[in-house]
Formats: structure tokens, C-alpha cells, sequence
């Protein structure tokens, strides 16, 4: 695949540049709440099609055509930038492309468009107190009442659930089947009656997870992915998805481009950090593996567009690789800052707002979150690279 700029990139790079030049200064910033600023960016972006570009028009995307490069520049142009490339979290990264997959017409036409103008926002009901890394354990169960599912049951480290207007949830409906084939994917309104949220504070010392129960929750019986029972095939394309939106390498670009101008800044003893030989041994150590996860992304980004082509493995190392890489990103920024990088909360010489703190917190949690990349490893040594499986546990 040639990657080299033609006149119609190089002319659509101007474009793109020229537009964060005029709006940068009403972007949000990165990280923010999904307030009116950030649908509004939201809004501007769609319009433009610099964000759901291949989904369809009728689902509120903008109906062009999968085009490899204009995708880089775009993502190149706004990590450069450091402007926020347009909404992302759990229904736009995770709930859209598996309704586009999955879902029912009907389905698309509800969820899709208001999702990716943040008009809903979404949480994940997955995990379980005795179903995290085997999630098939799964026990919340779901009753078909006539027209309508009972759901009984508590889920776990469920992000966003106390601002979530929806929820995408697992559930057994058939409860003497083999374990996996006896799920159900359904869509419920968290405003339902019988739900019930209690935060979880965790180490960024906020509710970012938390516990959802379920007494009696009554769900309309049309608000099923896929069929009854086939949950487990719809959870993978989820959790497929989950992976890739965990480390975004554009992302991480971005946050590589704040880290090389926080070196460049700092000073040890009259001297910028980034002339000191030993952090500039760590930068660039970090920008090679970012380099690399920017060239992984490209082999996921082409195989979508040549479906004989086999990227499971390119796509199976990004949580991985693109979680560990940004928690070490995030700590070598607290270290340029020497003493002022220890600073937390409401400290009156915190830098950038605190995101380096809070970041280096956030992704030590999502290197356990998401799949631990320890079972992430076996994944990709079994799957991945045909190892021998596990001995299992049952046969010593």
C-alpha cells in the first residue's frame, strides 16, 4: 500500500489544518465531560465528516467512503494539533460499530444517530462479583414476562454508570444451557425502576466505577441484539471493540506531543530535561513503541478495507501494548516535573490541570481493566500465535 501524500491528500491535509487553525479555540478540552461544548464540537465535526465518516447518512454519520489515508490525516493532524478529535467512550466506540454489525434496523435508526451526537450516553453491564476474567460466569439473569425481561442481578466496575442515560448489558436467559450460549445482549434505560447505583471511588479518588443492582427491572422484550441466547457472539465484537478504544495510538500521539513540550519546559539545575541524556533515553524509547502502535493501527485500518487481509493479531496487542505504553508516557511526564509532579487535587502548582496524575492512575487501572493484560497475554499467545493453551485447573 502506497502511504505517500498525493495533490488530493496533501490539498485535504491544508483542509483539515486550516480548520483546526479557525476552530481550535472552540474545541473542548480533552478529557471534559460531554456538556454542550463538547456536543457542540461534536455537531461541527459530523458536519464536516471528520469523525463517523463511513457511517451511513441515514444513522447519523457521514456516508463516505473508507478512505485509509484521509483517516491518518485526520488523526495525525489533530494529535499535532493537541484538539479533541470528537466524542468517543463506550456507545460511540464500542455500541456503534456492534449495532452496524448486529443490530436491527429499527435499532440502528434509534441508538445510532442520538449516540454519536451525545445525545445518549452509555455504560457496560458485564462484569459480575464472581464473573470479571470469566465472564460467561455470568449470573444476572432475565425472564421473559410476556412482552417483557425481569432482570435480577448485580453487575461491577460499571464506568459511567451514575451519568449513563443507557445501559448495554449481558444477561443469562437461558439458564441450562452450556454457559456461553445461554446469553442475551439487551438495551435498557438506566431510569428503569429497580435499578439501583452506588459509586465506587478508585485510585484517581473518583466514582469512576460502580455497582449496579437490579431487583425486578422490567425491560421491553424488542430490546434484544441479535437473538435470544446469542449474547456471548455479540459480547465478542464488543469487547473486539472495547480493546481497540482503550489506548487509541492517536490518542497517545497527542499525549506524546504535551509530554516532549512538559520536557522541553522543565528545567534541572538551569538545564531543559529533554537535554538530560537519560530522560531523553526514556522519550525516545516511548516514541519508538508510539511509532510502532501508530504503524499496528495502519495494518488494522487496512485489513477493513481488504477483508482477506488477517490483522487478529495486529488487533489483539493494542490494549496490551497501547495501555502499558500510556501509564509509562504519563509517568515520565510526573518525573520531568520533578517535586511539582507529585502534586494532586487542588495543589496550587499542579500542571496541566492534574491530567498527568490522573492519567498515570487511570491507565495503571485499565492495564487490570478492560481483560488484565495478563489474561490479555494468553489470549494472544493461544489465539494470537497458536501457543498450547493453559493447563486447566480441573485436570490437576
Amino acid at each position: 500500500m502506497d502511504l505517500n501524500d498525493g495533490p488530493e491528500y496533501q490539498a485535504f491535509r491544508e483542509e483539515v489544518r486550516t480548520f483546526l487553525a479557525e476552530h481550535a479555540d472552540v474545541a473542548p478540552p480533552a478529557g471534559s465531560p460531554r456538556d454542550k461544548k463538547a456536543r457542540a464540537w461534536q455537531r461541527l465535526l459530523l458536519q464536516r465528516g471528520y469523525t463517523a465518516r463511513t457511517i451511513p447518512r441515514e444513522y447519523g454519520g457521514a456516508g463516505l467512503p473508507a478512505d485509509l489515508l484521509k483517516s491518518r490525516i485526520l488523526a495525525e493532524e489533530f494529535a499535532r494539533a493537541r484538539v479533541s478529535p470528537g466524542l468517543g467512550g463506550q456507545g460511540i466506540s464500542m455500541l456503534v460499530p456492534t449495532l452496524l454489525e448486529l443490530g436491527s434496523d429499527a435499532q440502528k435508526r434509534q441508538f445510532i444517530p442520538p449516540t454519536l451526537a451525545g445525545e445518549i450516553t452509555w455504560c457496560q453491564g458485564y462484569s459480575e462479583p464472581g464473573a470479571g476474567s470469566d465472564l460467561a460466569s455470568l449470573r444476572t439473569s432475565a425472564v421473559l414476562d410476556g412482552d417483557t425481561w425481569v432482570i435480577n442481578g448485580q453487575k461491577i466496575w460499571t464506568s459511567t454508570a451514575l451519568t449513563a442515560d443507557w445501559m448495554f448489558c449481558l444477561v443469562r436467559t437461558e439458564p441450562d444451557a452450556p454457559k456461553h450460549r445461554g446469553i442475551s445482549f439487551l438495551l435498557f434505560r438506566m431510569d428503569t425502576p429497580g435499578i439501583e447505583v452506588r459509586p465506587l471511588v478508585d485510585m484517581t479518588m473518583k466514582a469512576n466505577f460502580n455497582e449496579v443492582f437490579f431487583t425486578d427491572v422490567r425491560v421491553p422484550a424488542h430490546q434484544i441484539v441479535s437473538r435470544r441466547g446469542d449474547g456471548w457472539r455479540v459480547a465478542n465484537v464488543i469487547l473486539g471493540n472495547e480493546r481497540d478504544s482503550l489506548a487509541d495510538p492517536n490518542v497517545t500521539q497527542a499525549r506524546l506531543n504535551g509530554l516532549i513540550e512538559v520536557m522541553k519546559s522543565e528545567t534541572v539545575d538551569g538545564t531543559r530535561v529533554i537535554d538530560d541524556p537519560v530522560f531523553l533515553d526514556r522519550l525516545m524509547r516511548i516514541q519508538g513503541r508510539a511509532m510502532a502502535m501508530q504503524y499496528n493501527d495502519l495494518r488494522v485500518l487496512s485489513s477493513k478495507l481488504n477483508p482477506g487481509q488477517d490483522a487478529d493479531l495486529a488487533r489483539l496487542i493494542v490494549k496490551l501494548q497501547g495501555t502499558e505504553l500510556r501509564h509509562e508516557l504519563e509517568a515520565l511526564a510526573i518525573d520531568a516535573m520533578g517535586e511539582r509532579g507529585l502534586s494532586f487535587g487542588s495543589n496550587p502548582y499542579l500542571r496541566d490541570n492534574g491530567t498527568w496524575q490522573h492519567f498515570y492512575m487511570y491507565y495503571l487501572g485499565l492495564i487490570i481493566g478492560g481483560g488484565t493484560n495478563q489474561i490479555q497475554k494468553n489470549i494472544i499467545g493461544e489465539r494470537g500465535l497458536g501457543l498450547p493453551r493453559e493447563p486447566s485447573a480441573k485436570g490437576a
